[in-house]
């Protein structure tokens, strides 16, 4: 009966752990119910909804700068990973880490990555997460197929509106092991400047008019872009991609 309590006990703190590490994810930013592409009723924070941007930016930018590795993205668990990824045996993964999903793994490589804004507690919060998914799976793994944090990998895109309008900048950069820090930035109006002036204007923070006014077609320009397809309407200015930024 004692051990039947403590297997409960464990499985109850496992889960409440859990639910805090989703938590402690959100980013405590005031919800806006009018941000465009969301359904009218969301309370979703305006910091969330580009934070979900920005993951599959970086996500997709990863798989395109390495074409011959197998790489599985957020919406891939643990256990996806070690059986698909073809490392080991997924059965040795417990009950509680085996649901986990990292933002980028790559099963060719052995690298993992965890995306986060780019200030100091998200980094804290992405090391230990990091940490946490690299000492569960390579507990599955097999002996040659041990995972580390990624390392090198970082990129940025622009998206200028009109010409010389309000430009949107999403950087990103891994300054350790595993920890890929992201960033919005904005840089103000300037008609007819060139290219290379516009990347040299002052970053300065997002403002919250800009993300209300111009949420949806950020969304839509890069993902059409990605994509080869049509401009989304209203968008009458130019997204550049990280290779057009090299």
């Amino acid at each position: 009966m004692s051990d039947q309590i403590l297997r409960l006990n464990a499985r109850g703190l496992a889960g409440f752990l859990l639910v805090l590490i989703t938590a402690l994810g959100a980013q405590a930013e005031p919800p806006s119910s009018t941000l465009p592409g969301r359904k009218p009723d969301s309370r979703e924070p305006w910091g969330a909804f580009l934070g979900k941007a920005a993951h599959e930016v970086i996500g997709i930018e990863y798989t395109l700068q390495h074409p011959s590795s197998v790489v599985f993205l957020n919406t891939a668990s643990l256990s996806i990973i070690v059986r698909e990824g073809k490392l080991g045996n997924p059965e040795r993964l417990s009950e509680f880490v085996r649901f986990l999903r990292p933002d980028i793994t790559d099963t060719r490589l052995l690298v993992l990555f965890e995306l986060k804004p780019d200030d100091e507690e998200s980094r804290r919060e992405g090391r230990e997460q990091a940490g946490r998914y690299l000492a569960a799976l390579n507990e599955a793994v097999k002996p040659d197929k041990k995972l580390v944090g990624g390392i090198g990998f970082k990129g940025s895109l622009f998206l200028e509106f009109e010409n010389g309008g309000a430009l949107w900048a999403l950087s990103w950069h891994t300054p350790e092991p595993g920890v890929t820090l992201y960033r919005w930035s904005y840089r103000r109006k300037k008609p007819h400047a060139s290219w290379k002036e516009r990347t040299a204007q002052k970053e300065e923070e997002l403002p919250r008019e800009e993300i209300e006014q111009r949420g949806e077609l950020v969304e839509q320009a890069i993902r059409a872009a990605y994509d080869k397809g049509e401009r989304p309407k209203g968008f009458q200015g130019q997204v550049y991609l990280p290779v057009d930024c090299r």
